[in-house]
């Protein structure tokens, strides 16, 4: 017998691969580097509190992609994108506004070619709506300040939640556990020595 979780599951995973192959989910194969930063991003350190700059500060920021994804909610490709098989140590930022959102230590292989996490790192900068785009009832996730989608939570995850945020690396900037002192996120190096 198929569990409710598992349909949910299989559902959503045919229903973004459709639009996919058809290019209505995808926006191109450009992908972001593996560190995800861009020259003309500002680091946390100097940009102080979270904020989402204007339009056109965004479009000089942002790649296409990584607009179309945090300000126009679209989906990368699966297995086509930079955090999907990242495996090294540090922490997920909104590309945007540059507040932290998700840990590596809460990263997990979830097979669906997006990077997929447990829960948030600070629970208070992701926000949760409903979504019923595609005849579909999920769950968008969004971060706080900087307004970004982010991707989508489903209740298919591993314990010790039972959560699978999947997100668009898109939205996202990787700062490895060595740089986030310098970056100034040094709070959350801790983590990382337990």
């Amino acid at each position: 017998m198929i569990k409710k979780k598992s349909v949910s599951y299989l559902l959503t995973i045919s229903v973004i691969s459709i639009f996919a192959t058809l290019g209505l989910y995808a926006i191109s194969d450009q992908t972001v580097s593996a560190e995800g930063k861009l020259p003309d991003q500002p680091m946390a350190s100097e940009t102080g509190q979270w904020s989402k700059p204007d339009d056109t500060e965004l479009r000089k920021m942002l790649t296409p992609e990584q607009y179309s994804v945090t300000q126009n909610e679209a989906t990368e490709r699966p297995f086509k994108n930079a955090y999907w098989d990242n495996n090294k140590e540090g922490i997920y930022v909104d590309v945007v506004s540059g507040e932290p959102l998700f840990s590596s230590r809460d990263k997990y292989k979830s097979g669906t070619g997006w990077p997929s996490f447990t829960r948030p790192l600070v629970n208070n900068h992701i926000i949760e709506k409903p979504d019923r785009k595609f005849g579909l009832l999920r769950t968008e996730v969004k971060s706080k300040y900087g307004d970004s989608h982010l991707g989508h939570l489903f209740d298919d995850g591993p314990e010790p939640t039972g959560l699978r945020y999947c997100i668009n690396s898109a939205s996202l900037r990787f700062i490895a556990k060595e740089n986030l002192e310098k970056e100034g996120y040094g709070e959350y190096l801790k983590q990382f020595n337990e």
